[in-house]
C-alpha cells in the first residue's frame, strides 16, 4: 500500500463515520482490530467493535471537521487530526448526565495498517475538556 492508498483509505473510515455508517467504517477494519480508545477500554476485534458504535450511536451525535491526514512512505502507519463537533445524547455510564449538550473537541486517530485495513486504530482526545463543555 502507498502513501496515497492508506491516506484514502483512512478516509474512508472518517467518511463512513461522518455518515453514521457503521459497517461501512468496518469494511475498513481487519478481523483483529485492535481499537484503543483515550481513556477507554482496549478492543480486540470487529464485534467488540461494532458493539462499540452501537453505543457511540446511541450516546452521541458527532462530525468530525477540519480533518488533516497523514500516513507513512510505506502506507503501514497513518495519523489524522480533526475538530468534533458533537451533542451529548444519552448519559454515559460514570459521566457527566446528558441534557442535549453540545462541544466542540479537539482530538486524532492513529493507525497501522496491514493487508489494505485498519488493523490498530488508538484515538486521543482531552476527556477533561469534554467534561469541562458538557458540566457547563
Amino acid at each position: 500500500m502507498t502513501r496515497t492508498d492508506a491516506i484514502a483509505l483512512i478516509r474512508r473510515y472518517y467518511d463512513a463515520f461522518n455518515a453514521g455508517n457503521a459497517e461501512g467504517m468496518l469494511a475498513c477494519l481487519t478481523d483483529d482490530i485492535e481499537h484503543r480508545v483515550n481513556e477507554g477500554a482496549h478492543r480486540i476485534g470487529k464485534e467488540k467493535f461494532r458493539e462499540f458504535c452501537a453505543h457511540m450511536g446511541d450516546s452521541y451525535r458527532e462530525q468530525l471537521k477540519d480533518m488533516v491526514i497523514f500516513a507513512n512512505d510505506e502506507g503501514t502507519r497513518a495519523a489524522a487530526e480533526f475538530v468534533v463537533h458533537g451533542t451529548y445524547l444519552k448519559t454515559d455510564p460514570g459521566l457527566p448526565e446528558a441534557k442535549g449538550q453540545t462541544y466542540v473537541l479537539p482530538a486524532g486517530g492513529f493507525f497501522e495498517i496491514r493487508d489494505d485495513r485498519i488493523s490498530r486504530i488508538t484515538t486521543f482526545y482531552n476527556l477533561n475538556d469534554w467534561i469541562a463543555q458538557v458540566s457547563k
